[in-house]
């Protein structure tokens, strides 16, 4: 279990209820009484008043027992509450521990540096810790009572004790007190600057009387150095310095450059002042004696172990690791003035790379991948990049022939096909091992190049993408023998990169961490954390393989574009795991059809990276029964339903006009088509009134139904999955799932809700489970049907209901001419027939319907004998004036559109004039 935060807050409880005294048993008590007396008084027996006697004692014995039984309740409760509280202060000790070893770390103090040198001349900063004392600790406390053990607590809690205390040494130090003791604490602090800063970072002035800083590498002035002036009692402070240390003796004034004032007491105690801040503290002094031994030390200390200042060195200035059969040795910097080469092969077979931003992680994963790429050809070392921090770190290599593919920050649908691609590269690995009888690719009779996966930012890419934890730890544990190698960078490995994984990662490399229990679980030593934080700690790492005894301080070289572009490339690209993502537009003609037999339907191009392939995608006619596409607005439904038509021009289109439609409905229930087309179904269903919606709907879902008999191919489109829409797109055995409007809708379609990306591109769909892009079809003649020809009476006798009769038989008689007669039919005198108006010219009988209906004579004679047009905004009355229960065509209103029923056959749509 992992230890609380230091702040925490830890909650103290409250304390156990009083415990109640118990009251006088009234009742227990006098019952008896009672009872004795009255049995003495009817019975006259002594014994009856002894009886009344023991209700009283009796009460007396039970308060005596309950207030012993209450007290050592109390004194239980009581020591409870001690135990409690004693746990609390040692949870509050602990984490003061902790709190205070945390601040050690941070603040490096005289002792610590004299008794660790490989701290010396590698704890950046100007800070000096100039004593131990109290601070405020971020220890909190919360809860209890105000009685004094727990005000003790969060008193206790509040304050760290023996704490290292750091100040500004640009803020001037002064040290104020008796000689002797004043100057040791000034040279304390002098020497834990020499200590702390390398000779070119720190420059020592003053102080003659102090013979020891003579002999200090410190003492000679270097350029952009800080300058720190050094003084005693009676000494001229250094002019042109940008901090001083003095002191002085108890009776003198304090310096106007010095902002910080320690005045020493007896037994090394004193008080540091900073301003309106006064605080008790313990004091580090040292002897000249023991500075002058320091000092010797330093002088003769070589500045080339300082590493965090040897110049930085080219990659193009290293010689190339000799190049290895079975290995892949590269040279990634300078160790001691040599190169530095790492083995991925021999010290891996994966590695595991840590540094915080700005420690130069980047720039060793960019310098490794280019050492190899100038060692080893394509045939035997192929990338896979991937960068989870704005995608620019591996621009420089992705030209390189090595290369496979580079990968950016993945959204949920890439990051499974990150899965599917590094999954399905396991399983071809393997089947090509099998097939050759090898156990690795070492013998390289697989003819399998050796897969480098960098990943920068690992820890970014299983925050965003947990599942892919898995598939790495499987890549980690049988890489070694299918030739995949892990390279993985992170700011941090410890609680983000699993103990499993970690373990595979023998090959640890460590730049600058913020934590020395993360330099520790990386490479086993505290030293990455100690490295300097400023531009001279760029690019300097710890490198530890599973053979070292320690780890190995490196330079990393500088790697550029010149290192990688002219690398040369193979006459082919080499395969990888990573297939390039699908385009966002691919035109029709360059999808190969080597594959595609004559009469398919070429929709677009898949993507399946569990089998590393981007087929075409077909649709066969009269093999397939259809398909859905599915798709909000601009989502490419319409050019996909465009894309069959181009390549099959014999397919019948149902067009977008209701009338239309329904014809070209009717004649595909009449002849079945090879393929049949309709664009928005669901707004061509929309245009229908509810009766004609219905009926179009049934007929849809019985071609459907019946395609597989006939060897129709049914393609539909649509933009929401509701109603009748959904019933018929059910039908179908395919569906491609497009962009959606909404989450909503794109579930409702059946997609996965976590799949749901509203950035999707055009023509992007999910089709039998894998995405898929449509094609881009060569334009396709949109054909407009010709003005249907206007219907003229031809029989003797023609009865027209339509509304406003004389209005609308006045323009028809217009339209007709001298060669019609039209007569309103209230003029056609009572019990009349209309077989009697018939002259020379054809009849047309014209009225609204309900006049039609109050002649119901001579709408029956109409009926049996005549032709009977009825106009479409007469919809509602049809089958009453008709008697025909079968549904009219579909026919505009408002349009002149009207229905002809004649000779008993079925209503035909016909255009009044």
């Amino acid at each position: 279990m992992s230890p609380s935060r230091i702040d925490e807050p830890i909650t103290i409880p409250a304390p156990a209820p009083p415990v109640r005294s118990a009251p006088w048993p009234l009742f227990a008590s006098a019952v008896p009484l009672v009872g004795g007396v009255v049995m003495w008084l009817l019975t006259g027996s002594v014994i009856a008043l002894c009886f009344a006697a023991l209700g009283p004692l009796m009460a007396v014995a039970a308060i005596v027992d309950r207030r012993r039984g209450s007290r050592r309740v109390r004194r239980r409760d009581a020591a409870a509450r001690s135990e409690e509280l004693a746990r609390i202060r040692d949870v509050i000790d602990a984490r003061h521990a902790r709190e205070r070893a945390e601040l050690e770390r941070r603040c490096v103090d005289l002792g610590a540096l004299l008794a660790d040198d490989r701290r010396t001349w590698r704890v950046p900063g100007r800070e000096l810790v100039v004593g131990r004392g109290d601070v405020a600790s971020r220890v909190r406390v919360a809860g209890g009572t105000d009685d004094e053990d727990v005000s003790d607590l969060h008193a206790h809690a509040e304050t760290l004790a023996g704490s290292p205390i750091e100040i500004d040494v640009a803020d001037g130090v002064c040290v104020r007190g008796d000689d002797i003791v004043a100057r040791a604490v000034a040279r304390a602090l002098v020497l834990q600057l020499c200590l702390r800063l390398p000779p070119d970072a720190l420059h020592v002035a003053g102080c003659g009387s102090e013979e020891w800083t003579r002999g200090l590498p410190h003492a000679r002035p270097a350029p952009r150095a800080l300058t720190v002036g050094f003084a005693c009692a009676g000494e001229t402070t250094p002019a042109g310095t940008d901090a001083v240390v003095v002191a002085i003796g108890p009776d003198e004034p304090v310096p106007a450059a010095c902002g910080v004032l320690i005045e020493v007491g007896a037994g090394l105690r004193g008080r540091l002042i900073r301003g309106a801040e006064t605080r008790e503290i313990a004091l580090e002094a040292v002897a000249a004696a023991q500075a002058a031994a320091a000092a010797s030390t330093l002088a003769r200390r070589p500045l080339a172990t300082a590493d965090a200042h040897d110049p930085l060195v080219a990659l193009s200035a290293l010689d190339p690791a000799p190049a290895a059969r079975v290995t892949l040795p590269a040279v990634i910097g300078t160790a001691a003035g040599a190169p530095a080469v790492v083995d991925l092969v021999a010290d891996g077979p994966h590695a595991l790379v840590v540094g915080m931003t700005g420690a130069g992680k980047s720039e060793l994963l960019v310098t490794w991948v280019a050492s190899m790429a100038r060692a080893y050809p394509p045939e035997r070392v192929v990338f896979l990049l991937a960068d989870f921090k704005g995608g620019t770190a591996f621009d420089a290599l992705a030209g390189l022939p090595h290369t496979t593919g580079v990968v950016t920050d993945l959204d949920p649908g890439s990051a499974r096909r990150a899965v599917e691609s590094l999954r399905a590269e396991i399983r071809r690995r393997e089947q090509a091992l099998a097939a050759v009888g090898e156990r690795d690719v070492s013998s390289g009779r697989a003819g399998l190049p050796r897969l480098v996966i960098v990943v920068d930012e690992f820890a970014a890419l299983l925050q965003d993408h947990p599942d892919l934890h898995a598939v790495f730890a499987d890549v980690a544990a049988r890489g070694r023998a299918l030739g995949m190698h892990l390279v993985l960078g992170t700011q941090r490995a410890t609680g983000v990169v699993r103990d499993g994984l970690v373990a595979n990662c023998p090959l640890r490399i460590a730049l600058r961490v913020a934590e020395s229990g993360e330099s520790r679980a990386v490479i086993g030593t505290d030293d990455a954390a100690l490295l300097p934080g400023d531009d001279a700690g760029r690019g300097l790492a710890y490198v530890r393989r599973a053979s070292d005894a320690s780890p190995r301080l490196t330079r990393i070289a500088l790697s550029s574009s010149d290192d990688v572009a002219h690398v040369p490339g193979p006459a082919a690209a080499p395969r990888g795991p990573w297939l390039p993502p699908l385009p966002s537009r691919i035109a029709l003609h360059d999808i190969p059809r080597e594959a595609v037999p004559d009469e398919a339907i070429v929709l677009g191009i898949a993507d399946v990276p569990a089998e590393q392939r981007q087929p075409p995608v077909l649709l066969r006619p009269r093999i397939d029964r259809g398909i859905l596409i599915v798709g909000g607005p601009g989502s490419g439904r319409t050019t996909a339903a465009r894309l069959v038509v181009a390549q099959r021009p014999d397919a019948v289109v149902v067009p977008a006009d209701a009338e239309a439609a329904w014809d070209a409905i009717e004649s595909a229930e009449r002849r079945a088509p090879d393929v049949l087309v309709i664009d928005d179904v669901d707004m061509l269903l929309a245009r229908y009134p509810h009766e004609h919606a219905q009926a179009i709907s049934a007929r849809i879902e019985s071609l459907i139904r019946e395609a597989g008999d006939h060897g129709t191919t049914i393609v539909l489109t649509t933009a929401r999955m509701t109603g009748a829409v959904a019933r018929v797109g059910d039908l179908l055995p395919r569906r491609a799932l497009l962009a959606t409007a909404s989450r909503i809708d794109h579930a409702a379609a059946g997609g996965d809700g976590g799949a749901f990306d509203p950035r999707r591109p055009p023509g992007r769909a999910i089709l039998d489970g894998v995405e898929m892009q449509f094609a881009l079809g060569p334009a396709v003649a949109e054909t407009s049907a010709d003005d249907a020809p206007r219907w003229r009476p031809e029989a003797p006798v023609t009865a027209l209901v339509a509304r406003s009769a004389p209005h609308r038989g006045a323009a028809l008689q217009a339209a007709w001419g001298q060669g019609v007669r039209l007569v309103v039919l209230e003029e056609v005198p009572a019990g009349g027939a209309l077989a009697q108006l018939a002259g020379p010219v054809p009849v047309v009988i014209a009225g609204d319907p309900e006049s039609w209906q109050r002649q119901w004579s001579l709408l029956q004679e109409a009926r049996a004998r005549c032709p009977l047009v009825i106009g479409a905004e007469c919809a509602a009355e049809v089958r009453a004036l008709t008697g025909d229960r079968e549904l009219p065509p579909y026919a505009r209103t408002r349009a002149s559109r009207a229905w002809l029923y004649a000779e008993g056959r079925a209503a035909e749509r016909i255009v009044l004039p």
